[in-house]
């Protein structure tokens, strides 16, 4: 088996070249997803959060308010203390799944997406470990694929999925633009990563290049899990 690390920043297309490795036969995990669940009402991690972040952080229908959750993190810089929740309950989730995959596919690769990967000082919430490891993630995955984009065309994507096809207002705009400089401001510059991770996919082009990208990577990665073994 191959544990794979797909990462990126903000509105870089890390999802994007993550479903495209699924059609191509990977497991893919997305953090994120995972995190919504834990997020649900009745969770340990809901529990914890509205704990910690106080009742105004729970909407009318009893779930989270992500949006206010997200601007108390980002706006106010508290975006750790809510990291320091969420990250060790998905990460030992994660492990959870990957285990169970192992046992029916020895030769599967494994695709963890995670916006988060270098930065998360978090290990799994179950290591028992009393020292840890000063880049956790050296020890989860076998190698690292960044996905990298121009800082123009991060904002453009986040501000794209963020209205769709309504034609927002250039005060709303505006704001989108400053809430993508604050996020991006929150995770570590592209160039640091490259330096960490094992292969480097641009998306600066069309889908059409990008898959292009990704049938060259998936035989690589193959290759690999069955040598694992």
């Amino acid at each position: 088996m191959l544990h794979v690390g797909l990462t990126g920043g903000l509105g870089s297309g890390k999802s994007t070249v993550g479903l495209m490795l699924a059609q191509r036969g990977a497991y893919l995990l997305q953090a994120d997803e995972i995190a919504r669940e834990l997020m649900q009402p009745g969770e340990a991690v809901y529990n914890s959060i509205m704990q910690h972040f106080g009742p105004g952080v729970v909407a009318a229908d009893g779930t989270l308010n992500r949006a206010e959750l997200a601007r108390i993190a980002f706006a106010e810089g508290r975006v750790e203390e809510l990291n320091a929740i969420v990250h060790p309950a998905t990460i030992a989730e994660q492990a959870a799944i990957i285990a169970e995959i192992a046992v029916d596919d020895p030769t599967a690769v494994v695709v963890v997406e995670s916006a988060l990967l270098f930065e998360t000082k978090h290990s799994t919430a179950a290591s028992g470990a009393k020292d840890e490891p000063v880049a956790p993630w050296r020890t989860r995955f076998d190698c690292i694929v960044l996905v990298v984009a121009t800082k123009a065309a991060k904002i453009a994507r986040y501000i794209q999925r963020a209205t769709g096809d309504t034609s927002p207002s250039p005060a709303r705009l505006a704001e989108l633009a400053a809430e993508a400089e604050r996020r991006l401001a929150q995770q570590m510059p592209d160039e640091e990563k490259e330096k960490l991770s094992d292969f480097v996919v641009p998306n600066d082009g069309t889908l059409e290049e990008l898959e292009e990208l990704v049938d060259e990577l998936w035989p690589v990665l193959e290759f690999a899990a069955r040598n694992t073994v």
